[in-house]
Formats: C-alpha cells, sequence, structure tokens
C-alpha cells in the first residue's frame, strides 16, 4: 500500500510557495490517469492537476490501473510504487510489454539511486521522490509532455468522433465545420466524454473525472450539465451523438 507519509506532504504542497521567477507556462493540456491508493494523496494531487486544466482518471490499485491504461487514451500515467493487488513497477512493465508507449511518471518514498534506477529499468520515465512540491511535478508531467510529443500519437491534442472535433489546445469545438460554443465545465465534460466514446460512463465517473467530488451523486448538476451539452452537440445535426443508458449513464457515440 501506499507511504503514509502522504498526510504531511498534503498540507506542504497545498501551499506552493510564490515563483519569484518568470511564470512557467504549461506545455499542454493532457488526459492524465493516477494509480494510487491513498485516497488523500489521490484526491488532492487530481485537483492540482485537474485546476491547470488536465483531464484526469483515477485508479485505486494496479490492477484497476493496468486495466484503464490499456483500455481508454491516456497522454501520461503517474503511478504510486506500492500498489495492493499489483505493485507499481509490475504494472509498468506489464504496459510495456504491450507496447503501450505513453510517458510514466514513477511516485515512491523509495528515493536511493538503486530503487531510482529500478523504477526507470522497469519502464518508467521519470521517477519523483515523495515529499515533493506539486510545482516540481506539474515541471516534471510538462517536460514528458514534450518528450514524448515528437513521436507519440497518444499525446495528440485533437479529439474526434464522427463529425466531432475537439481540439484541446486551442478550446475550439466544430460539428460538421460548425463551430460549437460551450462553457468550461462543457468542454470538460465534452473532453471527458470523447475520451471514454462508446463507453457507458457513470455519474460516480463524472463526479470523479469533472466535478472533483465536489457534488453530492443525488444532485442534479449532471443532468443540468448533460442536457445543455446534448443541446449543443446534437440540436441541429441529424444524427445524435450523446445517449442516456438508462439506469446506468450516459455514453458518447455514433449508432449506425
Amino acid at each position: 500500500m501506499s507511504e503514509s507519509v502522504w498526510g504531511v506532504i498534503i498540507r506542504l504542497q497545498s501551499n506552493v510557495p510564490t515563483n519569484t521567477g518568470p511564470t512557467p507556462v504549461r506545455y499542454a493540456v493532457m488526459h492524465i490517469l493516477i494509480v494510487e491508493d491513498d485516497e488523500v494523496a489521490r484526491d488532492t494531487l487530481a485537483k492540482a492537476l485537474r485546476e491547470v486544466g488536465h483531464t484526469v482518471d483515477v485508479a485505486t490499485n494496479g490492477l484497476d490501473g493496468l486495466h484503464m491504461a490499456s483500455s481508454i487514451a491516456v497522454d501520461l500515467a503517474i503511478v504510486d510504487r506500492m500498489l495492493p493487488k499489483l505493485d507499481g513497477l509490475a504494472l509498468v512493465q506489464s504496459l510495456r510489454a504491450t507496447g503501450r508507449k505513453m510517458p510514466v511518471l514513477i511516485l515512491s518514498a523509495l528515493g536511493d539511486v538503486d530503487d531510482r534506477i529500478t523504477g526507470l529499468r522497469a519502464g518508467g520515465d521519470d521517477y519523483l521522490t515523495k515529499p515533493y512540491h506539486m510545482s516540481e511535478l506539474l515541471a516534471r508531467i510538462d517536460a514528458l509532455a514534450r518528450r514524448g510529443d515528437s513521436g507519440n500519437a497518444e499525446t495528440a491534442t485533437k479529439l474526434k468522433l464522427a463529425d466531432l472535433e475537439l481540439d484541446r489546445m486551442t478550446r475550439r469545438v466544430v460539428r460538421n465545420g460548425k463551430k460549437i460554443e460551450l462553457t468550461a465545465r462543457e468542454f470538460q465534460l465534452l473532453e471527458f466524454m470523447m475520451r471514454h466514446s462508446g463507453q457507458v460512463v457513470t455519474r460516480t465517473m463524472l463526479l470523479e473525472g469533472v466535478w472533483d467530488y465536489h457534488f453530492d451523486p443525488q444532485t442534479n448538476v449532471i443532468d443540468v450539465h448533460i442536457s445543455r451539452l446534448r443541446q449543443a452537440i446534437d440540436k441541429d445535426f441529424d444524427k445524435p451523438l450523446l445517449h442516456t443508458v438508462r439506469g446506468a449513464g450516459y455514453s458518447l457515440r455514433e449508432d449506425e
């Protein structure tokens, strides 16, 4: 299981010192998978990544993390080394064995040289020891994005389903050549749905991936935003893409 030192780390990371130099420029928004079994650490990291614009999925153990990394389009994975069911190094080795090339940042309290070498040789692209400053983690993510962007198709900034296109860099959405205006939250919701196109997305997945746990699952905020998004992307077009799966959630897909 994850190292319990996170309880102290989180308080330190929540107040990153003011940068006295030039303001760093974030390289790209990405779809990031966090595999971390410590709830406080996982939620804090996910919140920080979403605040700077990234889309985030989370897994609480190594087996779920491996399944998600293998089945959905992910630009980058942040993997805790000590995980239940499948440890982080075995997860990374399994990904590499199946040909998945997304950058992987390994997090661990094991910081000796031999530990770092073992993590990198297992297939990790970077290795960050705990405790750390959130600003350093964000900078390392940007560096990994720059490395992967030259030859890794998984870091593509454009998502497409049928005649619907979303550009994560320009924040532009177009369907059949027509520009669609969305609020920031609607854009996040659409990006999340496009990342999981063809799948049934549950309310819990939306709460975790778009709203960051801030709302009660019984709230109608999801229904309201889904309705607005459906109006924006489906109303003036022949074929609907956003479907309600009764009793399960929603699905963004192109029906035959």
